[in-house]
């Protein structure tokens, strides 16, 4: 490809040649565990010091099945995502759920048979070279082990979850992928797919962005006796498989999943309500420049002028590229390469997912990114965010495949640094007093994001499990729980509240993920303190950032921050450092806007 002539369709050819050659992994994988399996069976730990290769041989193996099996699961998720009506992809993603089954079966036979060791032979076995670099998985793997099932009902829940558990979260996402949104602009009728109804919520004419709310609430209003149902069998599923494992609560292992304490949590939780007046005060001056009381839902995401930044595919690649640059090589390089070689689809076009994303292919060695790109500064920063995931999988690549699980706390970190680069480094440069106000604004934007919204999904979602408790919630209910938990974050800041945001946000759906909310208000005041570590440093924390991304596969997030930050994040001092930069932001832009309208 020449110069900066950057596509926006990706390539996909390269990772698997259709369906033929993903069939054929696929039954190559089911063979590989079966063969595994039998090994596990016959293995003889009694005496770790003569078993030390025999183990370390096994997890090199779990090792390759879970990247092959990453491989199909993104290539399939690519497929769809690009044609949701792709009748060969939904077939080929059942029978990977099934693999996905039988790889459960076979890690929680190896998890078994690890914690009937006494812990003398236990820790002989860590201790011995070619098993030591495991160590932290395998001791994770021991702790789920001896949970209160045993081995043969955790393998019957996780055949069930197929058709099941699993299968509720497909039927959710092909629902809204074959949805489509009717908005009238300039007196005319048009069609559009949940994710371009979705991007209208920054055009600058805010007549068009009341439509689009109003079009998407009545959308679903038609489906919130359906999507009730799937919510209601997905938390139910949750609430039953937590019962018989004697789960002290629904957070439990959700904070397992993203190797973090209750009390980190809390901690950060405390620090966010804290400081929510000083957002209030943002969005409500917001809305009194505007002429309105309160914020409407509808104009969060409005541009502050009539004229936005508009980028083309082009444009915008190379405002990410000058960013990055700044940072560091590494990662200018990386980016650069995946617009070069075809990594993301950005076309603006119907009928593709709403749902953007990155996806790994540790087979070979790449990602793919996903999104709906219109030109504004909202999809421009989406970019961003997802080739920082893209950026984190290159960081893991030469890492021991076992060692590549980080949690999504961590994931979101990767995600929300790159966010960050680009918008700092573009307040920074420019001298237009406009312009440096509006990158304030989607900057502030993301904290009263992760600070407000997030928090409104996490309050609802802790409220959702003890509402199921009782039998099924209905739509209605489901409606008011919305509403009351949207109040409370946005601390009555917030008017025309989106209250089927239950429904619109697919994280609730997540069947790998419960609670899929606080993993992303973490991972941004996480990123906001290591950037300003970053800051700094200089030039050359760029390796040490890349030193922390290897290491988030292998260490809780306490851990991780220890080493690398030298901070310990179970204190809310931690939190308040962070939380000081965003204020600074909510500072200067007020001040800043001030002094323009007086100036008009």
């Amino acid at each position: 490809m020449k110069g900066n002539e950057f596509t926006d369709t990706w390539e996909l050819d390269s990772l698997l040649k259709g369906s033929g050659e993903l069939t054929e992994l696929i039954a190559q994988t089911k063979v590989g565990i079966a063969e595994c399996l039998e090994r596990v069976e016959t293995l003889d730990l009694s005496n770790a010091q003569g078993n030390e290769e025999p183990v370390a041989s096994i997890l090199r193996d779990i090792g390759c099945i879970q990247n092959a099996l990453s491989q199909m699961s993104s290539f399939v998720t690519c497929l769809l995502a690009e044609n949701p009506g792709n009748q060969t992809g939904t077939s080929l993603q059942g029978s990977i759920s099934s693999v996905k089954a039988d790889f459960s079966s076979l890690v929680k036979k190896l998890q078994h048979q690890l914690s009937e060791l006494d812990s003398a032979t236990w820790n002989l076995l860590l201790q011995t070279e070619s098993v030591r670099d495991y160590r932290f998985i395998l001791s994770e793997w021991r702790t789920d082990a001896d949970a209160a099932l045993s081995n043969k009902e955790e393998a019957l829940i996780s055949d069930l979850m197929v058709d099941g558990y699993h299968a509720w979260n497909d039927l959710y996402r092909s629902i809204l992928n074959n949805l489509r949104v009717y908005i009238e602009m300039d007196g005319v009728e048009k069609t559009f797919s949940i994710g371009q109804a979705v991007n209208l919520r920054s055009h600058p004419n805010p007549a068009i962005r009341k439509n689009a709310f109003i079009a998407l609430e009545n959308l679903w209003t038609g489906q919130q006796e359906t999507m009730a149902r799937i919510l209601n069998h997905i938390t139910g599923f949750r609430l039953q498989v937590d019962r018989k494992r004697g789960a002290s609560s629904s957070l439990e292992q959700p904070l397992k999943d993203n190797r973090m304490s209750e009390k980190t949590l809390q901690s950060m939780w405390r620090v966010v309500e804290r400081h929510k007046p000083a957002f209030v005060d943002y969005l409500d001056h917001k809305a009194q420049s505007a002429g309105n009381d309160q914020m409407p839902s509808y104009d969060f995401w409005a541009p502050l002028a009539e004229k936005d930044i508009t980028l083309d595919y082009r444009q915008g690649a190379e405002f990410i590229l000058q960013q990055f640059r700044n940072f560091g090589p590494e990662l200018e390089q990386f980016i650069r390469n995946a617009f070069e070689k075809g990594w993301v689809e950005a076309a603006d076009r119907p009928g593709k997912s709403a749902v953007a994303f990155c996806a790994g292919f540790p087979l070979s060695g790449e990602s793919r990114v996903f999104l709906t790109f219109d030109g504004s500064i909202t999809t421009l920063l989406t970019l961003a965010h997802e080739l920082g995931h893209a950026f984190h999988n290159h960081a893991l690549k030469d890492v021991a495949p076992l060692n590549r699980r980080y949690s999504m706390s961590t994931a979101e970190t990767a995600s929300t640094f790159a966010e960050m680069i680009m918008l700092d480094a573009a307040i920074e440069q420019t001298d237009d007093s406009d312009e440096k106000l509006m990158l304030l604004d989607e900057k502030i934007k993301r904290s009263v994001m992760n600070f407000m919204n997030l928090h409104s999904r996490f309050l609802f979602e802790e409220r959702l499990y003890e509402a199921r408790k009782q039998g099924m919630v209905s739509a209605d209910h489901l409606n008011r729980m919305m509403e009351d938990a949207l109040n409370e974050a946005y601390a009555g800041s917030m008017s025309h509240l989106p209250v089927h945001s239950w429904i619109s946000m697919p994280h609730f759906y997540i069947t790998s993920s419960p609670f899929y909310n606080f993993p992303y208000t973490f991972g941004y005041l996480f990123a906001v303190s290591i950037y300003a570590k970053a800051k700094e440093q200089g030039a050359d924390f760029e390796k040490n950032y890349l030193a922390l991304l290897r290491d988030t596969g292998s260490m809780t997030v306490e851990d991780l921050a220890m080493k690398h930050l030298g901070e310990d994040i179970t204190q809310e001092s931690f939190w308040e450092k962070g939380m000081a930069l965003c204020l600074k932001d909510v500072e200067e832009f007020i001040q800043l806007s001030s002094r323009s309208l007086v100036g008009q």
